[in-house]
């Protein structure tokens, strides 16, 4: 199972909607795969139709409580993908945790390789805290989502000298297997300056599928499902099913048998 954690700690940069939308673009593709909602917000449970009400146990129970993964997973109405959501009490997790030992492995430690999924993508909240420190530890590789804007350049160097402290201390093995490039406005010169700028320091590690500014994506998460099923056919949705092909495409050999 590969396990790819999507991360940022600026908010509002497209990082649930990627999370969404890249999954249910992979379970479309035929990848068996787990969803995990970290962010005590719980946004991206809402957004593939798993509300409140519905999450019984979540994310929170297995970091705090170590519950198995198996226990807490519900299936979502996207065939292929399932879910591990996330509740309010995540928000306690941290402080909860600060006293343990392998306070930084829990998510690491419940992954174990016997989880029937082909990737697992890890929704991370707005911060570089103990939860996004979990999901790092935890991941084969990082994606991130980065907003056409002047400061979310200072925000993704930050990220990436974290990036470094965990490799160094936690998880030698993490990668990252790119930068997406979000809320994409080719009528705004900023845009595509910051592209440049981005490409020209990153070059391959940026992919070339940017996410468009577009408000299809925004609605879709009231209604409880994917922009891909809300609007198969709307710009947004074209962008990350593109997006999910050229992931695929970096993704190691790594898929397990069916």
């Amino acid at each position: 199972m590969i396990r790819i954690a999507i991360a940022n700690q600026k908010g509002g940069v497209g990082k649930t909607t990627t999370a969404i939308n890249v999954a249910t673009a992979l379970a479309a593709t035929g990848w068996k795969t787990l969803l995990i909602d970290l962010d005590p917000q719980g946004n991206a449970s809402t957004g593939v139709g798993v509300w409140a009400n519905d999450r019984e146990r979540s994310s929170y129970d297995v970091l705090v409580d170590g519950a198995g993964v198996e226990q807490c997973i519900v299936p979502t109405s996207i065939p292929g993908l399932d879910l591990l959501p996330a509740t309010v009490d995540l928000s306690g997790a941290e402080v909860e945790l600060v006293n343990s030992d392998d306070r930084a492995h829990r998510l690491r430690a419940a992954l174990h390789d016997g989880l029937d999924y082909d990737v697992c993508l890890v929704d991370c909240p707005p911060s570089l805290g103990l939860l996004t420190l979990n999901a790092l530890t935890a991941a084969d590789t990082l994606l991130v989502p980065l907003q056409c804007e002047f400061f979310a350049l200072e925000g993704l160097s930050q990220l990436l000298q974290t990036v470094e402290r965990v490799q160094q201390r936690f998880n030698p093995d993490l990668g990252i297997i790119g930068i997406v490039l979000t809320m994409f406005d080719r009528r705004n010169r900023l845009t595509d300056q910051v592209s440049e700028d981005v490409r020209s320091c990153l070059g391959k590690l940026i992919f070339e599928t940017t996410i468009p500014r577009n408000v299809r994506l925004s609605e879709a998460p009231s209604h409880g499902v994917p922009a891909l099923i809300y609007d198969h056919a709307c710009a947004g949705s074209r962008a990350y099913m593109a997006l999910a092909r050229e992931l695929i495409t970096r993704l190691p050999e790594k898929r397990q048998a069916a």
